[in-house]
């Protein structure tokens, strides 16, 4: 929690003086339930957590922060970027979005497109690659 209070404000010290920032990584918090795969969904799960949730929430939402693999295919209940590294879980593409491209307006109303790259790597996470116009 620390680290995300300290995130949203460094970022807001960039919005303030209309600076253009992407901010890009696992920040390891699903925002809503759609960022989960229903049977991963538990309402005690760290990430899942409402107070845990509420700032990457409040950034993805808001106008300044729009999140760019999201809005670019919002009802894509498919695209994730970790899944638990058990049960052939990402072969079966049972995971979470918690790996996340947020960029300031306007440069966030540029994006073009936001994969999620499920066969690439070997790691828990995929690689997820926004491209800016």
């Amino acid at each position: 929690m620390t680290f995300l209070e300290a995130l949203a404000a460094f970022a807001a010290t960039y919005a303030a003086d209309n600076r253009p920032l992407v901010l890009c990584g696992d920040m390891n918090v699903a925002r809503a339930d759609i960022d989960v795969h229903p049977k991963e969904r538990e309402t005690a799960a760290i990430g899942q957590l409402p107070e845990r949730t509420c700032p990457v929430r409040a950034w993805s939402s808001a106008a300044a922060w729009p999140m760019s693999g999201v809005p670019l295919d919002p009802a894509n209940e498919e695209y994730f970027t970790w899944w638990p590294p058990w049960r052939n879980m990402r072969q079966r593409n049972i995971g979470w979005r918690i790996d996340y491209v947020l960029a300031s307006q306007p440069f966030a109303a540029t994006a073009e497109s936001c994969p999620s790259f499920r066969d690439v790597g070997t790691s828990d996470h995929a690689p997820v690659v926004a491209t800016f116009r």
